[in-house]
């Protein structure tokens, strides 16, 4: 019935529906552009001298003979002798992450011009054929078609690229396609290139990949490259130093990934990475006032929960109201219509979220199947209509567990949600804690009203994830930061997020016999960091609240002890680091220290602590976790987000002799959570199958409890002593 929807590219704002919020607050234009950010101010020294404020020395390849053993760097030729970095002083830690602008059409219309066929994957062959006769697709991919079939070379580089964009997979599909378009767009950018730069003092034999060997003596000779890669910490001394030795070789293995050699494409990988984790986040928020939003106004609320309707208006959107329709629940209500009276007002308002609660899920259920809109969309409470979601573009749907006018059940939704495209639905769902020894719940699930939406920021929130292009759960998880207060913050982007960078911490090789607790000293940033963590309330009100704050800000530190124990990471949080960042590339997903990793809280007993610290094969162990909270979210161990939950809640054992107790912080390899379930007995949902869910929460809105079912998940990194 009724023609299907066209898409159209409004005039103004540029950006049509469903096209995603640039970084700059305005839609993208619908051209093909790239944008360039400035290089940074300031010059860097020369090879082999210190960056001003560097505090440690060294000798250069220019001056006296070291005390420790030069290793030889291979001959670069004169036009590379002496050559430092060219932009400005600072390292991989305080790049800010940078976004494209490579609209989604332009990159689907390159990508049909490969996939000749139109079955979605692209074979060697039709990137060949592409590539050879079309000079925007062999533009894009940075190949020289002209040459392709005359030249070895070029045809060999085309054959790695294939190899590198299908990770071992027979044909290209869309989303790796982008996924690598986009890495390399970012490539190009100016600090693309300051990375490249690095990269080439590294690769001192200039064949393109770099071996130990010259990582050990770029780290040892070159204070700046030294400081890019490990900032704050001096690697001039790892050829005295067997204890430094073992981190610089842990670091080449960690961005090797198991390879003899580090290709550029590691290198910038891996760093990329760090910059992410390193570097505050822009606030989520900052699209708010050019995002427009349309509002099925049936069943939103605007008048039976008229605070869900005024909390997106305060938040500076955008919206259009679409209230001269009728209630479509009454029976033989014709729905038909209707849709076209809808498609006018979205023609004329040109919207980039689309808008549905309760009632008005028909309408939204109607306009997916016309064609009418295919943008991202936000559908509160599933509708019974709702049988499967579009794949075109995000959509999130979000339901309670004690909805009584559409009650469904978990499996079904979840079943609801995975007929969408991989990573571009997202389910909010919130549902009943299991009983406490009291009889009570720690949380109740939202009835039809959904007032959860109303707390954290999270009805905006769930709108802010349909536009993003990395998928609206990773959006989503990514705004869990912004919960935190600014200190906290601050504090978790000193310490790290990876493994890796906890390593860097260690005074020792972490294999001595015995206990394994290094005392960080008072003095440290170290030290202040961890108690800043410590110390932190959240910027909004926790769920759990046993005692008033003011009890809680007169709890003082008494000592902070760094874990190190290799023999436990080389058993244990090491290799699941590892396997968990595979099975997140396999699901399309790119691993984000900060969002897929968080620094959590733990209490138990003396002995249970010393084993933890302790033991050489594994930490923490699930399987043998005490049931004291297993009834509420399901089994395995469990972790506070704040340390005052923990201490409050008696569960740090017995104190001291001198009235002190001790508490773990720890580094959780979370991955993609799901909600827990007094019912999951170790085994959570399917996210992505044969992939599973990593870790499950009390709350998706802002969880305050993590659980983790494998042991390898949770990485002891200090014991903090209070009182």
């Amino acid at each position: 019935g009724g023609a299907p929807y066209t898409w159209q590219q409004p005039a103004s704002p540029a950006g049509g529906y469903g096209t995603p919020i640039s970084p700059t607050g305005m839609p993208p234009s619908p051209q093909y552009q790239t944008q360039k950010s400035p290089s940074g101010p300031g010059s860097v020294p020369q090879l082999g001298s210190a960056p001003a404020g560097y505090s440690h020395s060294r000798n250069n390849s220019q001056g006296s003979a070291p005390s420790s053993p030069k290793l030889p760097l291979p001959s670069r030729g004169p036009d590379q002798a002496g050559k430092g970095l060219s932009w400005g002083q600072t390292s991989a830690m305080q790049y800010a992450a940078e976004e494209d602008d490579l609209p989604e059409s332009f990159l689907r219309e390159i990508y049909a011009k490969m996939d000749q066929n139109a079955n979605g994957t692209v074979s060697k062959l039709e990137l060949i054929a592409a590539v050879t006769r079309d000079k925007d697709v062999a533009e894009l991919l940075g190949m020289d078609g002209e040459s392709l079939l005359s030249d070895e070379t070029t045809f060999d580089a085309l054959h790695a690229l294939f190899e590198e964009i299908t990770a071992g997979k027979n044909g290209i599909d869309f989303d790796a396609f982008v996924k690598y378009v986009r890495k390399a767009n970012v490539a190009k950018t100016p600090r693309g290139t300051k990375m490249q730069e690095v990269f080439n003092l590294i690769d001192a034999d200039g064949n393109g990949s770099i071996s130990k060997l010259e990582l050990v003596a770029a780290m040892q000779s070159n204070a700046a490259v030294d400081e890019f890669l490990t900032p704050g910490v001096d690697s001039s001394t790892v050829m005295d130093d067997e204890g430094m030795f073992e981190k610089v070789d842990s670091l080449f293995e960690a961005i090797a990934g198991g390879k003899k050699r580090i290709t550029y494409n590691d290198f910038a990988n891996y760093y990329r990475k760090a910059v992410v984790a390193a570097t505050p986040r822009p606030p989520s928020n900052r699209n708010r006032p050019a995002t427009k939003l349309f509002i099925i106004g049936p069943g939103f609320g605007n008048q039976i929960n008229p605070r869900q309707s005024k909390m997106i208006e305060h938040q500076g959107y955008q919206i259009k109201w679409c209230f001269n329709i009728p209630n479509p629940e009454v029976p033989h209500f014709p729905v038909e219509p209707y849709l076209d009276q809808i498609k006018a007002e979205m023609d004329a308002f040109q919207p980039h979220v689309v808008c549905g609660a309760s009632k008005g899920g028909v309408y939204i259920v109607g306009l997916w199947k016309r064609g009418y809109w295919r943008g991202p969309t936000l559908m509160l409470n599933a509708h019974p209509m709702a049988r499967s979601l579009p794949q075109e573009s995000n959509t999130v749907i979000a339901c309670g567990s004690n909805d009584e006018v559409y009650p469904m059940n978990r499996a079904d939704l979840e079943a609801l949600v995975a007929t969408g495209a991989p990573n571009k639905t997202f389910l909010y769902y919130t549902a009943n804690s299991g009983q406490l020894q009291s009889g009570q719940l720690s949380r109740v699930g939202d009835y039809h009203n959904m007032e959860s939406l109303l707390n954290h920021d999270c009805l905006p929130r769930l709108i802010d994830a349909t536009l993003c292009k990395e998928g609206p759960e990773v959006h989503f998880m990514r705004t869990w930061r912004e919960r935190l207060s600014d200190e906290r913050v601050k504090a978790e982007l000193w310490l790290g997020y990876s493994p890796q960078q906890l390593i860097r911490l260690w005074s020792s090789k972490g294999d001595k016999q015995g206990d394994h607790l290094v005392q960080v000293q008072p003095v440290s940033t170290e030290y202040k960091s961890v108690v800043a963590a410590f110390k932190a309330m959240p910027k909004e009100e926790q769920a759990y609240i046993l005692q008033p704050p003011e009890v809680w800000a007169k709890v003082r530190v008494v000592k902070v002890e760094r874990v190190e124990n290799s023999l436990q990471a080389d058993g244990s949080w090491k290799p699941y680091y590892k396997s968990l960042c595979r099975s997140l590339e396999d699901q399309g997903v790119e691993f984000e220290p900060g969002t897929h990793t968080c620094w959590t809280f733990h209490g138990c007993d003396a002995n249970a602590l010393d084993s933890i610290v302790n033991n050489p094969v594994t930490g923490f162990q699930p399987l043998a976790s005490g049931t004291r909270s297993s009834t509420l979210w399901g089994s395995g161990t469990y972790f506070a987000r704040e340390a005052k939950y923990v201490a409050e809640g008696g569960f740090c054992g017995a104190p001291g002799p001198d009235g002190t107790r001790r508490m773990l912080m720890c580094l959780l390899v979370t991955g993609m959570p799901c909600l827990g379930d007094p019912n999951q007995k170790g085994v959570l949902p399917f996210r992505q199958q044969p992939h599973r869910y990593n870790c499950s929460v009390d709350c998706l809105a802002s969880p305050e409890v993590f659980i983790v079912q494998q042991s390898g998940a949770a990485v002891p990194a200090y014991v903090i002593t209070f009182a």
